[in-house]
């Protein structure tokens, strides 16, 4: 799909030849797999390449290396919600193959290492560079995260969300995060064995570059299971608004029975069937007991609003 030599090249058919190529394309590519299977590259490794269940790894033997890392993508259908791609590394005395299952991902790594001004050592030092834009784009989906979070904990605040969205939302984030946490401490120790079992001239030229790697990743790492707490703080928050909601609306209804009850009372004093009761033919009866009972209500109204009740 995409051959590097001394710039980016796109094209349908590659051309595999003996000269030293950067080459990007899907696993599926049947030029790349039959050249992999004529130069004597194991069956099994070619089944974990087109496998998206390969995890995080990297294997070396005389004739190749083989890394794979991942590429956290965004889901198109859910907002805060990410998948993993696996991106695979094959390095050769002359090649470097940079596979993965989608053209897009391709296409966008591709483009991006060839924006870089890389200088043109090993092998190793450009995978070191793709690495470096996997890990890039990883702190920018945990950037985008974390402003999403920002906007969901204004939208509590301000009550303007609903309660099913806020869920789903904290959901996806904070599978996303989990598995940002788990993707970054696995790329972490891969890279560092992969790194100590490089020659010494290579670690020597190398060194800075993987630390500045290690360095991201720990970020990373740091960062997510910072937003991870800061998502439970979110839901804390919520249930929080909710539950003070709630005792606010059992107070005001506490509120209407203590001004009711006193006057259900008087009431039912009244309704009482005796035949001598004193207020009964007085002229005044009716009159005075609406005062009783405007004067109940109005002083029981009148404390709560004191105590801020109502």
């Amino acid at each position: 799909m995409f051959i590097f030599t001394d710039k980016l090249q796109q094209t349908e058919k590659i051309n595999i030849n003996n000269d030293k190529q950067i080459i990007f394309s899907t696993v599926n590519n049947k030029d790349i797999i039959n050249w992999l299977k004529k130069h004597s590259f194991p069956e099994s490794f070619i089944e974990d390449i087109q496998s998206e269940d390969q995890s995080i790894t990297y294997e070396e033997a005389d004739e190749f290396k083989f890394l794979v890392l991942k590429y956290i993508k965004f889901d198109e259908e859910e907002n805060l919600l990410y998948d993993d791609s696996n991106v695979v590394f094959i390095i050769t005395e002359n090649k470097l193959f940079i596979l993965a299952e989608e053209r897009d991902i391709i296409v966008e790594l591709a483009k991006k290492f060839a924006k870089r001004r890389h200088k043109y050592k090993n092998f190793e030092y450009l995978l070191y560079q793709i690495a470096d834009i996997l890990i890039d784009n990883t702190i920018l989906i945990i950037d985008v995260i974390d402003e999403a979070l920002e906007n969901l904990e204004d939208s509590i605040f301000h009550e303007d969300i609903e309660e099913d969205e806020l869920q789903k939302d904290i959901y996806y984030a904070r599978r996303t995060l989990n598995r940002i946490t788990k993707v970054s401490i696995h790329e972490k120790d891969v890279l560092n064995r992969m790194y100590h079992r490089f020659d010494n001239e290579v670690k020597e030229n190398l060194k800075y570059e993987f630390i500045d790697l290690n360095e991201h990743l720990k970020y990373l790492i740091n960062e997510s299971k910072t937003l991870l707490d800061r998502t439970g703080y979110l839901l804390n928050l919520h249930m929080g608004i909710l539950s003070t909601k709630m005792n606010k609306a059992m107070q005001r209804l506490a509120a209407i029975s203590l001004i009711f009850l006193p006057l259900t009372f008087v009431v039912g004093n009244y309704g009482m069937n005796f035949e001598y009761m004193p207020e009964l033919h007085w002229k005044y009866g009716y009159l005075m007991t609406w005062i009783i009972n405007l004067t109940i209500a109005g002083s029981i109204y009148w404390w709560l609003k004191k105590k801020k009740w109502i």
